[in-house]
């Protein structure tokens, strides 16, 4: 417990990185209580305990089931506010909370660079074997150098695709495209005028030392990005459109020696038939943050040695978990305090900076116009 005699009780469901979060909830008046329990994933009823009788306030996680059942248990205890320690919020009914006029806080705008990263270094460890050749090598059976030895592809002047050009889409294709001189493909219901200028200009300054232009183009079907790339990464949303969104007939699409890369959402891949595609195409490589059933994996993909497998760290760089924390808590102390809602892109005057000067605002409230909360 932190702060024992605030007048404010809050509830973190998980410890969080930083202590600035927690400066921010300690100084709005809030007695702070984070679980510390063993179990990964809390369960509902044990929500309900932590909230008890009198809770001001939660910061929950994306592995918690916060719907009607929750939301009607924060509001009896007086409840005002709640946050996701997430960008995403498919966890969290959020009509269920708008229901009891609970504002819901998220976390966006400090995840960009990380996940893109993280995207960028699956990306490399699958063309290039490096987790099949550290295992190689840990266990002993490297007796000296072979031409043949884990032969990966090479990337350079290659085609790269994205299905999703939001921000971290567009973060992860100027990193191949300038990175490697990547060709882009984009696949999005909507185009990105600034990404197709970007390329186009790096384009120009190749071509005016003397070297290969980049391209870019949007493609008006997923199936023509798959069919074209050498690379797909995705970075869409997960809803009922993009759920199974790369499925076994679009699998089939794709080159045999493509590496897919999941970033985003777990459903938006039939698992299943990932995992049938890469036992039947030993040379198709993949991957993945996230997961279908995710802690849990569909049976055989463990054993797929072209698939490079990591648990859910897109977000996991100290400045990315501490600033996700930081949202949340101001997300949460803005609320109670009764400020207004900031929900601009920019959100990193709550981020960096001195402490004193963290605008009087929540960063990001997701259910805000429904609410009909005040904007700063």
């Amino acid at each position: 417990m932190h702060n024992p005699d605030g007048n404010l009780r809050v509830v973190v469901t998980k410890p969080l990185p930083g202590d600035r979060w927690l400066n921010v909830l300690t100084s709005s008046g809030c007695r702070v209580e984070v679980c510390t329990a063993e179990q990964t994933i809390l369960d509902n009823d044990t929500i309900k305990t932590l909230i008890g009788s009198k809770c001001d306030g939660v910061i929950g996680q994306l592995t918690e089931g916060w719907n009607k059942d929750l939301f009607n248990a924060l509001k009896a205890a007086g409840g005002r506010a709640y946050s996701n320690y997430a960008v995403g919020y498919n966890n969290v009914v959020v009509p269920d909370a708008t229901a009891v006029g609970i504002p819901v806080g998220n976390t966006p705008g400090v995840l960009t660079e990380t996940t893109a990263e993280l995207a960028a270094a699956l990306t490399m460890a699958a063309s290039r074997r490096v987790v099949e050749a550290d295992t190689f090598m840990r266990g002993g059976q490297y007796k000296g150098w072979l031409p043949t030895l884990f032969v990966g592809s090479l990337l350079q002047g290659k085609t790269v695709g994205i299905i999703g050009a939001g921000r971290i889409g567009t973060a992860y294709a100027r990193m191949m495209v300038e990175g490697h001189k990547m060709d882009l493909l984009y696949y999005d219901p909507y185009p990105n005028k600034f990404l197709e200028e970007y390329v186009a200009d790096y384009g120009k300054l190749l071509e005016s030392k003397g070297e290969k232009p980049v391209t870019v183009r949007r493609c008006e079907t997923v199936e023509e990005v798959l069919a074209k790339s050498d690379v797909v990464s995705l970075h869409c949303n997960l809803d009922e459109a993009t759920k199974h969104l790369i499925n076994k007939e679009r699998l089939s699409k794709m080159k045999p020696d493509a590496v897919l890369v999941n970033a985003a959402r777990g459903p938006v891949i039939d698992e299943a038939a990932l995992v049938a595609h890469l036992q039947a195409n030993p040379e198709f490589r993949c991957g993945l943050d996230v997961f279908e059933d995710e802690p849990d994996m569909k049976p055989g993909l463990a054993e797929c040695n072209n698939a490079v497998i990591v648990p859910h760290i897109a977000s996991a760089t100290l400045w990315t978990r501490a600033g996700m924390a930081t949202l949340a808590a101001c997300n949460v102390a803005a609320t109670l305090k009764g400020y207004p809602a900031w929900n601009k892109p920019d959100v990193l005057p709550f981020v960096d900076g001195p402490f004193e000067d963290i605008p009087k605002a929540a960063p990001s409230i997701v259910n805000a116009k429904e609410l009909n909360l005040a904007m700063a």
